[in-house]
């Protein structure tokens, strides 16, 4: 994440908190959200900033995230913006799982802004682990963690998919918040999400998949049938981030791969046909030089990755798998060779 810039004035002035009463916080009690500078900046995301909250009390209490609308943002954005975390505000406070970042309020300003209160989850994202040990030199990260991550991340949109009949939508490491060393994994960021059938597809024909690009599937790109499927295509890039330690798809640029919309790399090597024919496609991973410890992993990826939705396993499949050491592939399965 990069760190906030500040103007010299930023403390100058600043603003009084707004106190705010939320329908989510408990017996109605009034929540006091400080004003952004007071408070640390964990990240950004399409028109939000998130921001961590310190709480004092009479005993300790655990801090909160706050996603806020980012006020630079433009103002034919703005509804949009709105819109879309107030929905996210919807679909949290209904959402229960130790995978998945829990809701804590959701408030509006003097302003009309919204503001959005979660669980304080983790201060650093995935993404911001996987761009720390690229920048440190190091190549995947240990196989025990890769297969921690998958195995809870898993967990998250298997209680998404078949308890709450939701695709999470945007599937990527930068949703992926961790605490610690690995010690919670928790899915946020369900802005996006859709409601699935009973078919697990999505129930409204008029809804459309946001997502991200580089993680987006070939029936994503192509405005076919969505279904669970999508989100495991996301997710085993998610796997291929961490054994990578890239971009999909952008793994051969010099991307700083961040989760703004300030996406910065040098347009001369950018070979805009290539990107767009690769999308929605595999990215290259090279088993050999991960070594056997990978395997599994590997086998997970592969599998994830499948262009047709319904050779990609589901997230309930996955999880059984992991957790009972079993082989992914049957033993007379087709051997794939990644390049």
């Amino acid at each position: 994440m990069e760190a906030e810039t500040k103007s010299p004035d930023a403390f100058k002035t600043p603003c009084k908190p707004a106190k705010m009463k939320s329908p989510g916080s408990a017996c109605g009690t009034p929540v006091t959200i400080p004003a952004s500078p007071f408070m640390k900046k964990l990240g950004c995301g399409t028109g939000v900033n998130v921001y961590l909250m310190s709480r004092n009390g009479k005993q300790t209490q655990s801090p909160w995230a706050i996603k806020k609308i980012n006020s630079k943002c433009a103002k034919t954005q703005m509804n949009v913006y709105q819109k879309r975390l107030c929905e996210e505000a919807k679909v949290l406070k209904d959402l229960q799982h130790p995978n998945i970042v829990g809701f804590r309020a959701f408030t509006t300003a003097k302003d009309g802004s919204k503001c959005l209160a979660m669980e304080y989850g983790g201060e650093k994202s995935l993404n911001d682990l996987i761009e720390k040990r690229r920048e440190e030199g190091f190549q995947a990260f240990p196989v025990a963690v890769i297969e921690k991550v998958a195995l809870h991340v898993a967990r998250g949109l298997q209680y998404l998919h078949n308890e709450k009949r939701l695709l999470h939508g945007d599937m990527k490491s930068c949703n992926v918040v961790i605490k610690g060393d690995f010690e919670s994994i928790k899915i946020c960021d369900v802005g996006v999400s859709l409601k699935l059938d009973e078919n697990m597809q999505v129930s409204n024909p008029k809804a459309r998949y946001i997502g991200t690009e580089p993680w987006k599937p070939k029936e994503a790109l192509e405005e076919g049938l969505i279904t669970d499927k999508a989100d495991i295509f996301a997710y085993g890039l998610t796997l291929w981030e961490m054994m990578t330690l890239s971009v999909p798809h952008l793994e051969l640029l010099d991307s700083d791969g961040d989760c703004d919309d300030d996406d910065s790399f040098d347009e001369d090597d950018f070979d805009e046909d290539a990107y767009y024919e690769r999308l929605g496609t595999r990215p290259p991973l090279d088993a050999a030089t991960l070594g056997g410890a990978y395997q599994r992993m590997v086998e997970l990826f592969c599998l994830c990755t499948e262009e047709e939705p319904s050779k990609r396993p589901s997230a309930a499949h996955i999880i059984q798998a992991l957790e009972s050491n079993s082989q992914l592939y049957d033993k007379h399965s087709e051997v794939i060779i990644i390049d």
